[in-house]
C-alpha cells in the first residue's frame, strides 16, 4: 500500500469520528473559526474555497447585472425624452387643464388660500411681493426677453411660432402688474397672477399635445359664462377674427355679498391665454402665457371669495377635482 502525502490528508481524515473532539473554550473556538491552523480555513473554508465561491458569485452577479442594464437599455430605446409615452386620455394627467394662481400663502399656511395683508404696511405684504418676483424670475429674466434666447419669437394672432419655436411672453404689457410698480399692493389694489396647468398636481405640469376647442362663436357661448365675458367676446368679432381663438378667463366674487364688494376687474394683457401659445410641445424655452387679475377697487376690510374659471368647450369645472377653475379669498386691512 502507498504512503499518502501528508499535504494531501484532509481535515476529515484528521478527525477520528470515534474520538470525542477536545473540548475549547468559546474564545478558543472562535479563534478556530477565524483560522484554523490545522487545516489552514479561514472562516470555515480554505483559501481555494473561497477563490472558487468568490469567483462563482462574481461571474454570477457580473452575469444578472448585464442583462439587467440590457433590459434597462432596451426599455429606455422605446422612450423619448422630449414626448411622453402616454398623452392626454391615456395619462394619468388627462385632458382636463386646472387653474392655478400666485401669489400663494407662506408655507405654513400651505393649505390656505387667503391673500391678507395690510396696503399701508410694506413690510407686511412684502411676502406676497417676493412670492410673486420668485414665480415670475423665468419670465422676467434675460433668458426668456425676446432677442436673447434663440428660440424665442415674438408671435400674434396672425403669426403663430414656427414648428418646435416658442411664444415671448411679453411682461411690459402687464403694468400696473409690474416688480417696479410692487404689483401695486401698496396701492390696496392687488394683482393675482393665473396660469393654465394641471392644477391638481402642480403648477409646473403641463399637458403635452392638448389643444383648446374655443368658444370663437358669439351665438353659442354657454349659459354660465358671465355676462361681461359675453360682452366682451362679442365686441371683439368685428375685429380680426382670429383674436376669438383665445381660452376666456373670468373672476367675480362667488356670493351676492363677494359680487358687491369685489369691485371692477381688470385682465392683464388681455382676458385669456391666446391660442397660439397651444398645443404645449416641451420645446425648449416655453413659458406657459400668464394672465395679471388687477382688482381696482375691491372693498377693505372684508373677506371676499374669489373663482376664476377658465373658458374652452374641452374644459370642464369642477371645485371638487380642482380643474377649469380656482379658488382664493382677498382681505385687504
Amino acid at each position: 500500500m502507498v504512503a499518502k502525502d501528508p499535504k494531501m490528508v484532509t481535515a476529515m481524515e484528521l478527525m477520528n469520528p470515534y474520538e470525542k473532539p477536545p473540548s475549547m473554550s468559546a474564545s478558543q473556538t472562535m479563534r478556530t473559526f477565524l483560522y484554523n491552523r490545522e487545516t489552514g480555513a479561514f472562516m470555515g473554508r480554505t483559501a481555494s474555497s473561497w477563490g472558487k465561491i468568490g469567483l462563482f458569485y462574481l461571474i454570477f452577479y457580473g452575469v444578472l447585472a448585464a442583462l439587467v442594464a440590457i433590459c434597462f437599455w432596451g426599455f429606455f430605446q422605446t422612450l423619448d425624452p422630449r414626448i411622453p409615452r402616454w398623452q392626454l386620455e391615456r395619462s394619468i394627467i388627462g385632458t382636463n387643464p386646472g387653474l392655478g394662481f400666485r401669489p400663494m400663502p407662506p408655507t405654513e399656511n400651505v393649505e390656505s388660500t387667503l391673500i391678507w395683508y395690510r396696503g399701508t404696511d410694506s413690510e407686511n405684504f412684502k411676502h406676497w411681493v417676493d412670492s410673486l418676483q420668485t414665480f415670475l424670475k423665468d419670465y422676467i429674466t434675460p433668458g426668456s426677453v425676446l432677442g436673447l434666447g434663440a428660440n424665442i419669437n415674438k408671435c400674434d394672432y396672425n403669426q403663430p411660432p414656427p414648428p418646435g419655436k416658442v411664444c415671448d411672453v411679453d411682461v411690459k404689457n402687464w403694468h400696473p402688474c409690474t416688480k417696479e410698480n410692487r404689483y401695486n399692493y401698496h396701492k390696496s389694489a392687488p394683482c393675482i397672477f393665473l396660469k393654465l396647468n394641471k392644477a391638481r398636481i402642480s403648477l409646473k405640469l403641463k399637458i403635452y399635445g392638448w389643444r383648446p376647442d374655443f368658444y370663437n362663436d358669439t351665438e353659442n357661448l354657454p349659459t354660465k359664462m358671465p355676462l361681461d365675458l359675453k360682452e366682451h367676446i362679442a365686441s371683439l368679432k368685428g375685429n380680426n377674427s382670429l383674436q376669438l381663438n383665445t381660452i376666456w378667463v373670468s373672476c367675480e366674487g362667488e356670493n351676492p355679498a363677494d359680487q358687491e364688494n369685489i369691485g371692477p376687474i381688470n385682465y392683464l394683457p388681455r382676458r385669456g391665454f391666446p391660442g397660439y401659445f397651444y398645443p404645449y410641445e416641451n420645446s425648449e424655452g416655453y413659458l406657459s402665457p400668464l394672465v395679471a387679475v388687477h382688482f381696482v377697487r375691491p372693498r377693505t376690510g372684508i373677506l371676499i371669495n374669489v373663482e376664476c374659471k377658465a373658458w374652452a368647450k374641452n374644459i370642464k369645472h369642477s371645485r371638487t377635482d380642482k380643474i377649469g377653475a380656482v379658488h382664493f379669498e382677498l382681505m385687504i386691512d
